[in-house]
């Protein structure tokens, strides 16, 4: 049995040097994102880890664990000039790019998927969807929030995506709340 509710675990400590920089998507080694979170943290980087608290049964209990919304990807503000530190980080694998070009992830991305934790209403990972209907949630905690729109088994969900990653995650939301970009 597996159910989820998402919550960011991010640093708070935000320097005036990194607000200036792109945000980045890092690469991080399968088991090691917590750790290469708060190693990036402490080194003073402006980090975002979204996790998901999953709950896991076995034989003899039930437990809730922190699992990344995004697996084996962190997010990271730098400069792309000064890499290194993030690079030789243990638990960093890469930074996403093409070729030798680091690639940003879009500020307002990371912002819309920052909203989403933050609303306290089920989030999930979703299928990357490249076509469909592009919407805005007009009203509510999530009012300006910008995504597709899907329907699952009579039920409207916004997805919120990562363009570099390929990676979504969906919102339940009524309909009446949306308007059509």
């Amino acid at each position: 049995m597996v159910s989820s509710q998402v919550r960011p675990l991010e640093s708070q400590a935000v320097s005036l040097q990194t607000q200036t920089h792109p945000w980045f998507a890092v690469m991080i080694r399968c088991g090691q994102a917590k750790s290469a979170s708060k190693t990036l943290e402490r080194l003073g980087y402006e980090q975002f880890l979204p996790v998901q608290a999953v709950r896991r049964q076995w034989s003899d209990r039930v437990k809730v664990i922190d699992e990344p919304l995004f697996p084996g990807y962190l997010f990271c503000r730098f400069d792309p000039q000064d890499r290194l530190p993030i690079l030789t980080a243990p638990g960093v694998i890469s930074i996403v790019s093409f070729g030798k070009t680091l690639l940003p992830v879009d500020e307002g991305e990371v912002e819309t998927i920052r909203r989403l934790l933050g609303s306290r209403t089920r989030v999930s990972p979703h299928p990357y969807l490249k076509a469909g209907k592009r919407v805005r949630i007009e009203r509510g905690a999530l009012a300006g929030v910008e995504g597709i729109l899907v329907e699952v088994r009579n039920e409207y969900r916004v997805v919120a995506s990562i363009t570099i990653l390929q990676r979504s995650v969906a919102v339940e939301i009524d309909p009446v709340r949306l308007r059509l970009l």
